[in-house]
């Protein structure tokens, strides 16, 4: 759970909306335009924890992306409900995966509280995330670019208002991220196939 609108106001973000149909192109196009030519492997890694209803999108994307992993030829996942990646873990997760993956450029996918006339808003950003933030937890930066899924309000109390966020949005909000990043893998998959 992150706080990216206060940590990093200066960064590069899009922000579109969860029930839009063209959403999943857009964020698709946008990760598209940000990731070098010239880039390593590409590890998602979703963050969050299946014990909490607000704070379970990253790993519901890992979940749907991992379960067709198979059709997936340019991006690594890491991060489920099965085997979340949560504050508990980040760090040791973060070393395993510059181990196995050199140099790896990594795309951070996060639940966060925002604005009441933000939820439902899906926010792409260049450069790295403080996961955590929100519920004043201190974590490493990571990412080379992030999704931050705004899934309730901040302000106060924020692990009761996780724990109270509606299961429908983050599952709609997940299947959104987790289709834009198979379009994502495919879009890359062209570029591979040109060269």
């Amino acid at each position: 759970m992150n706080l990216k609108h206060i940590l990093f106001p200066k960064k590069q973000e899009k922000r579109f909306y969860y029930a839009d149909n063209a959403t999943r192109f857009k964020i698709a196009k946008t990760l598209e335009e940000w990731i070098p030519e010239q880039k390593n492997e590409i590890v998602v890694v979703c963050i969050g924890t299946d014990r909490s209803t607000g704070d379970s999108l990253g790993p519901m994307v890992g979940t749907l992306l991992n379960d067709q992993s198979k059709l997936l030829n340019n991006l690594y996942i890491y991060g489920t409900l099965e085997e979340p990646v949560h504050a508990k873990n980040l760090e040791d997760q973060l070393k395993m995966i510059h181990q196995r993956h050199q140099n790896p450029y990594i795309v951070a996918i996060d639940a966060c509280l925002g604005k009441q006339s933000s939820i439902g808003s899906i926010i792409t950003g260049y450069g790295p995330m403080k996961p955590g933030a929100a519920v004043q937890k201190h974590l490493p930066e990571i990412g080379d670019l992030y999704i931050s899924g705004v899934v309730n309000m901040s302000g106060y109390m924020e692990y009761f208002v996780l724990q109270n966020t509606r299961l429908s949005i983050v599952m709609n909000m997940a299947k959104q991220i987790a289709h834009s990043l198979r379009l994502l893998d495919h879009l890359l998959s062209k570029h591979t196939k040109k060269k």
